[in-house]
């Protein structure tokens, strides 16, 4: 089988699936805007070919450039992309060489929130009263048919990036200066409640694996203040009664849809009542590390999960759920470089092997922007059968562990 690969160096996941493929006998070629020296070794070595192209996602010039690869596949099998801005060339490349896989029709839904929550509406199902708005005067139009508090993003963005709550027009009004450069938003009912995912795998339209992760706090909420240690806590018990609702949910959304074969991942809330409010999907994997969180949960390898199902269509890896598994994000104090790490002597000390990865910035790295990136200056990844005992250790992380910056 050949395969197509969009982006295979970049975001950090992406060499993961590339060897995922490879290790699944195909071969797999990737197709990306930096040098070939440039990618990791990971994905370097699961290459079979490698073009470079100077604009990514234009998708006419995109396919003259794999119609005249020298060296390029005389057939494609697949197309994956599962980088968030390429999932509509990719959709286009795939209709010009006849390739199965998502079309651009069926890949929109996935991508503009908007026509999303139409599709999901007419099935019936739960979303956020919501309105599109491409001017300041239909995004207050929007907020008074809506009321307040409300949730303002842009229609085809990708996590938590310029998504802002507002609770009053005032708020409104400071929100807005901020979003000049987002061509159209998304104007939501902000829903009470804790946010979580499902996230799956599928082949011709069968979900082979699923899973269940909890954003602590929200994302909004993380986004938006810098001393906040995110977390993201894939859970153990995912067929814990509270979370059925969630679940059901999310398989009506896949099946409104259409969605045949690969990655899902889906963010919805729930709220005091019990209640599933749909959030917003993707066809692709969750980022921030998620991935991985699968693969401690199970000790499994998710990566090559994905490649097996969209390249042979079954699972052959055994599923039991043996931890919950938390990544805490870290925010460095202060501006500059870093200078000096607090208290992760006491938490390995402390917690020992139930800590399975630590990936801090080392002393004299330069800070990273916590605003463009949820990985910010470093994470710790923990485990444990018990979900409280998951917790602690995921909080004394956010509390405890200091990265100073100067």
């Amino acid at each position: 089988m050949d395969v197509l690969f969009f982006s295979p160096g970049y975001p950090a996941e992406m060499p993961y699936f590339v060897r995922g493929l490879a290790e699944t006998g195909a071969r797999v070629w990737g197709v990306g805007d930096t040098p070939r020296e440039g990618l990791p070794d990971v994905a370097k070595g699961a290459l079979t070919g490698y073009l470079r192209v100077a604009r990514l996602w234009d998708a006419r010039a995109l396919l003259e450039a794999v119609r005249s690869w020298p060296d390029g596949p005389r057939r494609l099998d697949r197309i994956e992309c599962l980088w968030e801005p390429g999932m509509l060339p990719a959709a286009h490349l795939r209709e010009a060489l006849g390739v199965p896989g998502l079309t651009a029709a069926e890949t929109v839904p996935f991508r503009d929130k908007g026509r999303m929550k139409e599709v999901l509406e007419r099935a019936g199902l739960r979303t956020p009263r919501n309105r599109r708005a491409r001017t300041e005067g239909e995004v207050r139009e929007a907020a008074t048919a809506i009321g307040y508090p409300l949730v303002v993003k842009p229609i085809a963005g990708a996590g938590s990036a310029d998504t802002h709550r507002v609770d009053d027009p005032g708020g409104l009004a400071r929100v807005l200066p901020l979003l000049r450069h987002v061509d159209e938003v998304s104007v939501e009912e902000y829903v009470e409640g804790e946010e979580l995912t499902f996230d799956t795998i599928c082949a011709d339209g069968e979900i082979l694996y699923h899973n269940v992760a909890w954003y602590r706090p929200k994302p909004i909420v993380g986004r938006s203040l810098e001393w906040v240690s995110p977390q993201t806590v894939n859970l153990r018990d995912v067929d814990e009664p509270r979370l059925r609702p969630g679940i059901e949910l999310g398989r009506k959304v896949l099946d409104a849809l259409g969605f045949r074969t690969g990655f899902t991942h889906m963010e919805w809330f729930l709220t005091p009542s019990g209640e599933a409010v749909f959030g917003e999907i993707a066809a692709r994997p969750p980022g921030g590390r998620s991935v991985e969180l699968m693969n401690y949960g199970c000790d499994i390898d998710v990566f090559r999960g994905w490649a097996e199902a969209v390249c042979r269509s079954t699972w052959s890896q055994p599923v039991e759920r043996r931890y919950n598994a938390a990544v805490v994000f870290k925010r460095a104090l202060g501006q500059g470089r870093i200078r000096r790490i607090e208290g992760l002597e006491g938490i390995l000390g402390r917690y020992g092997r139930q800590v399975v990865c630590v990936n801090l910035l080392p002393l004299g790295a330069s800070r990273r922007n916590w605003k463009q990136t949820l990985v910010s200056d470093g994470y710790l990844i923990v485990r444990h059968p018990d979900l409280q005992a998951t917790l602690e250790m995921a909080d004394r992380i956010g509390t405890h562990l200091r990265l100073f910056a100067g």
